[in-house]
């Protein structure tokens, strides 16, 4: 029974099916190496495993004709052969591993490949020239071709998978498949020869036969060799890699199509998971706070090229599996693995730090609450103290001044003041924004503040641009800004000098407003004060004036600093974004067009 199904010699077949599934199994672990990232090896590793598979299907034929009653020509058309279907393996796996078609149709083309490369050195060897007339059953060529289809197709379908000992098992499909296609194609086809096999040949075919296995004996030696180095030096990188991973502190984790791919040790532990199994394959959403779904779906849509050279990690909030909450930093890569696209994510715990950020902000707060109290208990203090004087030597009723109402009365207006301006410091208000011209707003200005310049002896200098300056902004808050510089300016001339109002309009579309007066200058340890609430050089200042000004400068999306020189004055720099009106860029565009 065994004799009508099998050709030739059972234990020559056992050879020739090991050896098969040994070639595979080379095979299979060279092309584990290849990666789209590095072209150049990947295409040595391929040309490498379609040899040794070709080696294999040569070796499993030869071995077949032996055994059987069909001639076995050995000529230098083997090598031809040998090479065409080496050539024609290797098509087949650059077309798999190299990922230009979809997953499922790249294994089709492969398999149609190493079928047709199967088929043509088992045929053609067969086929000679030799022949003098055949007869093949197409019945029989069928489940040949067929058995040799499914053996390849489901080969590769468990290296997609990689399931357990998927090397193993991969390599014994696809021997047996390729001796079930010989065995059947043996009985497929029937040959008589031109002439009968003498022994003066046979020694010549041997010897040339005795040549070829001894290269292709060499061939595999070395390929196995490299193989095996390869594999070790892969297992050592592989293990200090794994080692990084699992003993990481950070979470690093896999995500595919939204789904936990992977997760380290830390990642169980930050998650309270208690087994792998409960987490791998579930929703990431299910673990991420609701008023991050948006961010991370909008993030796992970036392709690689959207992406920045160093990825910037984003602020996420977690619950645990028990319902804790969690606060992470989380940075993405988008990579693939094994021909599909993958995220890489490494997650780190910061709400340890967020509940320090939060107690240091809360304490910035209490302590910037207890600044002001104290510096507005110690500003109003004393006007409140002249006010209950005041009121109580007039309740005696033996005080009739009316020079005492006057005093009272800018005491009052001095408490308003200050209260004015700490409303201005709280939160922030709704102003519509205008166009304005500070050449026009900075002449008002001048005007107004003439007066107090003549009492002080200063004069007011300004160097008027030939265009208008255009801003947008709130025409009050900007007055009050310009205000409360140049009276600073003013003040700090006890005797006399002059302040220079410079504006320039700068190549990046901002327009510079000098203010340099000709004081007496400040230490470099008070200009890092300027601003603060309470700070002041003069006797009777409250230092929110130019805390005020900062505020609204800062507002117009400006900048604003200062610059002094002790004995020569103080320099007032102010910078505002240029803004044209909507109507003269109408205007403009119409006289373009």
């Amino acid at each position: 029974m065994i004799n009508s199904i099998l050709y030739g010699n059972p234990y020559f077949l056992l050879l020739s099916l090991t050896i098969m599934c040994y070639a595979a199994f080379t095979m299979i672990s060279m092309i584990d190496h290849v990666s789209p990232k590095k072209p150049g090896l990947s295409f040595n590793w391929l040309l490498a495993a379609a040899t040794i598979y070709s080696l294999g299907l040569w070796t499993i034929h030869v071995v077949s004709l032996l055994t059987s009653d069909h001639l076995l020509i050995v000529d230098w058309s083997m090598v031809s052969i040998f090479a065409l279907c080496a050539l024609i393996i290797f098509l087949g796996l650059y077309i798999h591993y190299c990922e230009l078609f979809s997953p499922r149709l790249r294994e089709w083309v492969c398999t149609f490949c190493i079928v047709v490369a199967s088929i043509t050195l088992h045929y053609l060897s067969i086929l000679s020239s030799a022949i003098h007339s055949s007869a093949v059953n197409l019945f029989l060529l069928s489940i040949s071709i067929c058995i040799n289809i499914i053996g390849v197709y489901f080969a590769l379908v468990l290296l997609r998978y990689k399931s357990s000992h998927y090397r193993i098992v991969s390599s014994f499909i696809l021997g047996i498949s390729t001796m079930g296609m010989h065995q059947f194609g043996m009985h497929a086809v029937t040959v008589e020869y031109e002439y009968i096999l003498t022994t003066e040949r046979f020694n010549e075919f041997m010897l040339l036969l005795a040549f070829i296995v001894c290269v292709s004996t060499l061939l595999i030696i070395s390929y196995n060799l490299t193989t095996w180095l390869s594999v070790k030096k892969y297992a050592i990188v592989d293990e200090r890699y794994r080692l990084l991973v699992e003993n990481s502190m950070d979470t690093i984790a896999l995500m595919k199509e939204g789904k936990w791919e992977y997760i380290n040790p830390s990642g169980l532990i930050l998650f309270e998971v208690n087994n792998e199994k409960d987490i791998i394959g579930s929703s990431i959403y299910e673990l991420l706070d609701e008023q991050h779904h948006d961010d991370m779906k909008t993030m796992l849509q970036l392709d690689r090229a959207q992406e920045t050279v160093r990825a910037k990690p984003i602020e996420l909030k977690w619950k645990t599996t028990y319902g804790k909450c969690i606060y992470t930093e989380m940075v993405r890569v988008r990579t693939a693995f094994f021909g599909s696209p993958i995220d890489q994510v490494i997650i780190r715990d910061i709400s340890e730090r967020k509940k320090n950020e939060q107690l240091l902000i809360n304490a910035e707060k209490l302590s910037i609450a207890g600044q002001l109290a104290a510096g507005i208990a110690h500003e109003i203090r004393n006007p409140l103290t002249s006010l209950k004087g005041f009121i109580q030597l007039l309740s005696t009723g033996r005080i009739h001044n009316n020079h005492y109402y006057s005093i009272m009365n800018s005491e009052l207006v001095r408490i308003e003041s200050i209260i004015s301006e700490l409303l201005m410091l709280s939160k922030p208000q709704v102003y519509e924004y205008v166009s304005i011209d500070l050449c026009r707003l900075m002449n008002e200005m001048i005007d107004e503040l003439s007066s107090l310049a003549k009492l002080h002896n200063v004069t007011l200098r300004q160097k008027i641009h030939n265009q208008p300056l255009w801003v947008e902004g709130v025409e009050t808050q900007l007055k009050q800004v310009f205000i409360n510089v140049m009276k600073n300016a003013i003040e700090s001339m006890e005797e006399g000098g002059t302040v220079n109002v410079v504006f320039a309009l700068e190549e990046n579309d901002q327009v510079k407003i000098t203010i340099q007066d000709e004081g007496t200058g400040i230490t470099k340890e008070q200009l890092t004060k300027m601003g603060q609430p309470f700070y002041t050089t003069k006797d009777k200042g409250t230092g929110l004036g130019l805390m005020v000004t900062y505020k609204i400068v800062e507002n117009h999306k400006g900048r604003i600093h200062a610059e002094s020189e002790l004995g020569v004055g103080t320099t007032f720099i102010i910078r505002l974004p240029y803004r044209s009106p909507k109507s003269l860029k109408l205007a403009v565009l119409n006289r373009h067009a």
